[in-house]
């Protein structure tokens, strides 16, 4: 059997993982425009995405006598018959390729052509308390003023924050959180 390596399927940096990534994120783009699947493929990658980055699978994975095709067969069962025929040939090619590790990261490109495609782009707020309605709504327009497209906004809730938020949209990020403000004034006084 071939050993697998499942360190070597994840690179150094998130800029390698991003190169590592993007030829097959813009390939799965292209196939799913051209079917006019783009929601449908955005599920399936998050499914395969999760499916990998559970603890327990990458355990199994990580087994140096699971060969490459036994490691592609085993995330295809558990993502279920649903995922297609395309979607398990991305995932037998995958495993083939040492890249298991690298659908997050696929799954995120991917999500990105979708979203330049359609004109919008999905911002995540992390913020110290839920935000209301009206904050939602403020900070979405906001940001639909400042990035000339439609915005859609994923919010969760972090309380290491103190205070503030931390707004990531696209390759913008907006740190108006306390604990950056504490860690540039500590910065700054240190200086």
């Amino acid at each position: 059997m071939a050993e697998t390596d499942t360190n070597a399927q994840h690179a150094e940096t998130p800029e390698g993982d991003a190169a590592l990534a993007r030829p097959y994120a813009r390939a799965v783009f292209e196939l799913a425009s051209s079917k006019d699947q783009l929601q449908e493929w955005s599920d399936r990658l998050a499914l395969m995405a999760a499916v990998v980055s559970n603890d327990t699978m990458q355990q199994l994975l990580s087994n140096p006598r699971l060969s490459k095709n036994e490691a592609g067969a085993l995330v295809i069962r558990a993502c279920g018959e649903d995922i297609g025929d395309n979607a398990a040939n991305l995932l037998n090619m995958l495993a083939e390729n040492g890249r298991l590790g690298q659908l997050p990261m696929i799954a995120a490109l991917y999500n990105r052509f979708r979203d330049e495609a359609q004109g919008t782009v999905e911002a995540e707020v992390i913020s110290a308390m839920p935000l209301s309605e009206a904050q939602k709504s403020a900070i979405t327009e906001a940001l639909k003023r400042r990035l000339g497209r439609d915005v859609q906004l994923n919010c969760s809730v972090n309380e290491d924050l103190v205070g503030g938020a931390v707004i990531r949209a696209g390759d913008l990020v907006i740190d108006g959180s306390a604990v950056e403000y504490l860690r540039q004034l500590s910065s700054a006084l240190v200086h």
